[in-house]
């Protein structure tokens, strides 16, 4: 416990020490590119600058250069750069503003690269030249998805069960249009029957500032998760379907700028279950119903800058939201939720990187079912060494810190696929990290971890490669001295 808050700590300190420190490198770099444009720190993949003749202190963008995008309109390409045709560009910040521009058109998930170039200078303008590599759109392939929270429960706690897992197969097409837009499409049998299709189109106006999508599901399963009892999921099956889920949704999305997305959702829901659970747990939809209906309406905030949106290591990332689930005679469940994440993160030195992350969640009233109580240990919303653990609860808090240095970067080329997807990228960053955590709940059965401060520690590795992929294995030890090796396949904050 006392490593974990002597981690804690020093992360606090550089949270305030550290962004003045890392501006002033960020600037002297920019300068040293412009003045220098022959550097070596300008490569093929990045904004590049030609040389500088010209005795003026700005340029005039008489015009903005797209080029290799052949499935992507120009358009969508347009609107995710910062600069402008007619926008004035001072000498010191263009390398900068170039660079920004380029790592935006990737963290658009749309392409594998991007080049910035100023070509055809006159003067006092010149134009701005992008050159895009489009990724693989059309993806379908088999699913074997685990049914439970993670690896480590699968392998250990459930003996690596095969019945506990979902197959069936995965069908998506991104930018099905060429306006960024994706249809996609689960069919899965197993442990959940599932099917889901969705579609989401960003933008549906020639301001490029409205958007919709929508999904419709149905899943039902014959194990169920019906109780947890000393912060451990408790499961009952049988050959019946115990439960059964339908949801309809339908999200409007406003995005103004480039960094900010605020939604509107509103879901419905019905659930029902067997009387087999009611009986283990009356409490389960609350009342000892069987079924429910329920609609949810909530307005989320999501604002990212950062250098990468799928595994940034410079910049903030901020998302909010607030929901009201029950809604007049669509009441099964009822209750106001607010919830924030926040995660800042810093180059700290030289292929170093630190990081620090909030989130926490209120519900209100706290009075609710036991499908209302999901706090710490679902989703995604865990401590790193307290995988094995649930700690149900209506409002909690998660404090995160890591420190991250890579220390290999490497491409391996693949064989037989086309040329431009060829060049796997491979990143290795080696961690080490703390966390905390409180979650509260008013009743709890045998709940040794609820409504007491958490802490955890590890170190591990983050391999990291492209379309959007983070594998992390970490060694963690918790509070109750705990050990373990845990495998992940998603980005941890």
């Amino acid at each position: 416990m006392r490593t974990v808050l002597n981690i804690s700590a020093t992360w606090l300190l550089l949270f305030f020490a550290l962004p003045a420190t890392g501006q002033q490198r960020d600037s002297s770099i920019v300068k040293r590119l412009i003045t220098e444009p022959d550097s070596s720190a300008l490569k093929p993949a990045t904004a590049t600058l030609q040389p500088l003749s010209q005795d003026t202190n700005y340029i005039i963008v008489r015009n903005i250069l797209i080029s290799g995008n052949k499935k992507t309109r120009t358009s969508i390409v347009l609107r995710e750069l910062s600069v402008k045709p007619g926008d004035t560009v001072y000498l010191s910040t263009l390398a900068e503003k170039l660079e920004a521009s380029r790592k935006q058109l990737l963290n658009t998930s749309l392409f594998l690269n991007a080049t910035a170039n100023v070509k055809n200078w006159e003067g006092r303008s010149a134009d701005l030249a992008f050159e895009v590599w489009e990724r693989w759109y059309l993806f379908a392939f088999p699913i074997f998805k685990l049914a439970d929270r993670n690896f480590n429960q699968w392998w250990v706690e459930q003996k690596h069960s095969l019945k506990r897992v979902n197959l069936g197969v995965k069908a998506f097409q991104d930018n099905l249009t060429g306006r960024n837009d994706d249809v996609y499409a689960d069919i899965t049998v197993g442990y959940t029957q599932k099917f889901l299709l969705g579609y989401n189109l960003p933008y549906i106006d020639n301001k490029f500032r409205h958007g919709i999508g929508f999904v419709v599901s149905y899943s039902r399963n014959r194990e169920i998760n019906y109780i947890s009892d000393g912060n451990k999921q408790q499961f009952f099956r049988q050959d019946d379907f115990l439960r059964k889920q339908f949801l309809l949704g339908l999200t409007y999305t406003y995005r103004k700028a480039i960094s900010t997305r605020h939604q509107l959702v509103l879901n419905y829901y019905n659930e029902s279950v067997n009387d087999s659970v009611v009986l283990r747990n009356p409490d389960y939809l609350g009342n000892g119903r069987k079924d429910m209906n329920y609609l949810e309406l909530a307005y989320r905030l999501h604002y990212i800058q950062a250098d990468s949106w799928q595994y940034p290591l410079k910049g903030l990332l901020v998302s909010g939201e607030v929901s009201k689930v029950g809604i007049g005679p669509l009441s099964g469940l009822d209750y106001l939720k607010f919830r924030v994440k926040a995660t800042k993160y810093w180059e700290l030195a030289r292929k170093t990187y630190g990081a620090l992350g909030i989130l926490g969640q209120a519900k209100f009233s706290s009075d609710q079912p036991y499908i209302g109580m999901r706090a710490m240990g679902y989703s995604d919303d865990y401590l790193r060494g307290l995988e094995y653990y649930v700690i149900d609860g209506t409002s909690y808090f998660i404090f995160k810190s890591t420190l991250r240095r890579e220390v290999l970067n490497w491409k391996v080329k693949l064989p037989i696929v086309p040329k431009k997807f060829s060049n796997l990228p491979i990143r290795l960053l080696v961690k080490t990290y703390g966390d905390m955590g409180y979650a509260y709940a008013r009743l709890t059965k045998n709940g040794i971890l609820n409504n007491k401060m958490l802490y955890t520690a590890g170190a591990g590795l983050d391999l990291v490669s492209f379309y959007d992929t983070c594998i992390r294995f970490e060694y963690s030890i918790n509070q109750l001295g705990e050990k373990g090796l845990f495998l992940h396949a998603k980005l941890d904050m």
